[in-house]
């Protein structure tokens, strides 16, 4: 057993090799909350999620650490134009994204650290990068030299003579433009902290590179994050730890991103779905199976379109869970282990469409059990349909999901009661053989968006798809 991925420090898939024999050490970049987070944002927590229980599963022990950056120019900017408190703007955003996370299945993460909380540590890690050459002061800001460490762009394999270094306002005082902020001298009306080099406030970056140290060590496993965060972000987390003594990440994983008409998704562009939108008019778990069944390294397409074509697909693998499940006359526990088709699949890169292909496949074997009346095979295979969900948090029965309706909890009650009293009026045409009015009554429900499936137990209905 070899868990292999993509690291794209190395531009290749590798082999993966724990730092400490049975654990594994991961850092996430989380949510910058100057916003409420759309399908974008939580693609990156769920590709992570997925990850993290495929190696829980495996027998690691995996510590898992995402922060949240709580300050930064944009959550400032956002204070400036709402007339709202900074940390009132970063708390109620931190609130919706945790909100979107759970709502979608993701395990919390083992710590959760704040930005602001790790001042600390920041003021400790940039007096070390002063003290070893690496860093200085100008005019109250901190900056990062970055001809002082002859590794800097390795992981973006850019050229440092051609490089254009985002800089933001009040800058000043930089050796080299292509020098990066480590912290920013204060403004008057913005947030600042004291610090030996006078007030102000952290960069994005070093935020991090501090983080991480504090609560991986100077060693960790696996850094995590999005595709776009590759420069300037993770570029410079980079340079700041290792010129500070750090080994810091041995493998790099980047998530793709969710696209619309091509164009990452992004509020700047105009062009994003929010998570508290989405799940008033679908499913959170038809949500999970849509954003986290591509592979993390391929570019999602938004459109309705391809979402309703996950319903109807997740709705085939509920399907036979809830016929198996009635057959069965009780719950079926999941298998002890995975098939070994599917444990191959995830092993290689974290293959999840591989891996779910192993499960299609499985409840079509399961199904074919049902229809021969195989009750012993129908089990095991559902015993194996969910051990593989399981992995992938897309287990219907779950106590996650429990008590989750198709749509709209609330009204589910009285829609079935309807429905029931519907039924009965089939049921009395069946038995006295007006087959006529029976096919009519369910004709009217299908128009009706429900379908309707004659069971062991008496008719059942589901709402069909969009």
């Amino acid at each position: 057993m070899t868990i292999r991925l993509y690291d794209t420090s190395a531009r290749q898939i590798r082999d993966f090799t724990p730092l400490v024999p049975g654990c594994v050490s991961i850092y996430l970049c989380g949510a910058t909350v100057q916003a409420a987070p759309h399908i974008g944002h939580i693609r990156s927590g769920l590709n992570f999620d997925i990850m993290r229980r495929w190696f829980t599963h495996r027998g690691y022990d995996v510590t898992f650490v995402r922060n949240v950056t709580d300050i930064d120019d944009k959550i400032i900017a956002k204070s400036a134009e709402q007339g709202r408190p900074w940390w009132a703007i970063g708390y109620e955003n931190e609130r919706a994204f945790n909100d979107g996370y759970s709502a979608l299945g993701c395990l919390p993460p083992t710590y959760e650290p704040r930005a602001t909380g790790h001042v600390t540590e920041m003021v400790e890690m940039m007096r070390g990068l002063i003290e070893r050459g690496h860093a200085y002061e100008a005019d109250g800001n901190v900056y990062f030299d970055v001809r002082s460490y002859p590794d800097y762009l390795a992981l973006s394999n850019q050229d440092l003579d051609n490089l254009l270094q985002p800089s933001g306002e009040g800058e000043t005082g930089k050796r080299d433009p292509r020098d990066f902020a480590m912290w920013k001298a204060a403004k008057p009306g913005e947030p600042s902290w004291e610090t030996p080099w006078g007030r102000g406030r952290p960069g994005w970056h070093l935020e991090c590179s501090a983080m991480a140290h504090k609560y991986l060590g100077s060693a960790f496993d696996i850094h995590g994050g999005g595709l776009d965060l590759v420069f300037p972000h993770h570029e410079n987390e980079i340079a700041q730890a290792k010129a500070y003594g750090d080994e810091f990440a041995r493998y790099w994983a980047h998530n793709a991103w969710v696209t619309m008409s091509g164009e990452k998704m992004s509020k700047s562009l105009g062009n994003s779905v929010l998570v508290s939108e989405m799940v008033k008019n679908w499913r959170p778990i038809v949500l999970r199976y849509y954003l986290g069944t591509p592979h993390y390294r391929s570019m999602i397409e938004y459109s309705e379109e391809a979402l309703r074509e996950a319903e109807s697909a997740f709705a085939r693998i509920e399907g036979f869970v809830q016929r198996v499940v009635e057959k069965a006359g009780g719950v079926v526990e999941p298998a002890a282990d995975v098939p070994p088709a599917f444990a191959e699949a995830m092993d290689d890169d974290f293959g999840v469409p591989q891996a779910l292909a192993v499960v299609h496949t499985t409840v079509r074997q399961g199904n074919s059990a049902l229809a021969a009346d195989d009750k012993e095979a129908a089990v095991a295979r559902l015993a194996e349909v969910r051990a593989m969900l399981g992995v992938l948090g897309l287990d219907p029965l779950d106590p996650h999901w429990a008590g989750e309706t198709d749509r709209g909890e609330d009204l589910h009650g009285v829609v079935d009661s309807l429905v029931r009293l519907v039924l009965d009026q089939r049921e009395s045409a069946r038995g006295r053989k007006d087959w006529a009015t029976a096919d009519a009554i369910r004709d009217q429900l299908q128009q009706s968006g429900l379908v309707i499936e004659d069971s062991p137990t008496g008719p059942r209905w589901t709402l069909g798809p969009r």
